[in-house]
C-alpha cells in the first residue's frame, strides 16, 4: 500500500509491506551486500556492485542496470539512524543528480515469524521523481519477497 504526501510538502511516498520472514532475515536483506545482489532494484535489475557500512555516518552504494537498457544506475547515501533489526534511515542520492538528495526510512516490526516493513522515501524534488521511485521500490519489494521466500526453502 502506497500513499502520497499532502500538496503543501515536498513529494514523498510510504509503502507498507508484510514479508513471510522473520525480522532478522529482512534486516539482513537490507544490510548485507551479498543479499542486496539478489533483490535490489526493480524487476529485471542486475546489481553489479553493493557495499554497506551500516552505522551512523556510514555509507552505502549500489550500482545496477536493467537490461537491455545500457544505462547504469548508481545510488549512494549515508546512514543517519541505525537501530539494529528495527530501523534504518539514510540519505538517497543518484550519482547523476547529486543535488536531488532525498531521505529513506525503513522500519521493521516483528509479527511472529513475519515482518511488517514500513518504508518511507521523502523530500523528492518533484512528483515525477516520486512516481518513478514508487514504481522502482514496488518492484524491488516484489523481488525482496521472492528472495526471502527462496532463501527460506
Amino acid at each position: 500500500m502506497a500513499t502520497a504526501a499532502p500538496a503543501d510538502t515536498k513529494p514523498s511516498l510510504t509503502i507498507q509491506r508484510r514479508f513471510d520472514a522473520p525480522v532478522e532475515r529482512v534486516w539482513r536483506a537490507w544490510t548485507d551486500p551479498e543479499a542486496m545482489f539478489q533483490w535490489f532494484g526493480p524487476e529485471g535489475a542486475e546489481v553489479t556492485h553493493a557495499e554497506t557500512d551500516v552505522r551512523v555516518d556510514g555509507s552505502f552504494r549500489v550500482i545496477f542496470s536493467i537490461p537491455p537498457d545500457p544505462e547504469v544506475h548508481n545510488v549512494s547515501g549515508v546512514y543517519r539512524e541505525v537501530e539494529d533489526k528495527q530501523k534504518l534511515v539514510f540519505t538517497w542520492q543518484w550519482i547523476t543528480m547529486p543535488e536531488r538528495e532525498s531521505l529513506v526510512s525503513v522500519m521493521l516490526r516483528a509479527k511472529g515469524d513475519r515482518t511488517l516493513m514500513i518504508f518511507s522515501h521523502e523530500q523528492f524534488a518533484d512528483e515525477e521523481a516520486r512516481d518513478g521511485h514508487e514504481e522502482g521500490w514496488t518492484g524491488s519489494f516484489d523481488r525482496l519477497a521472492a528472495y526471502l521466500e527462496k532463501e527460506a526453502a
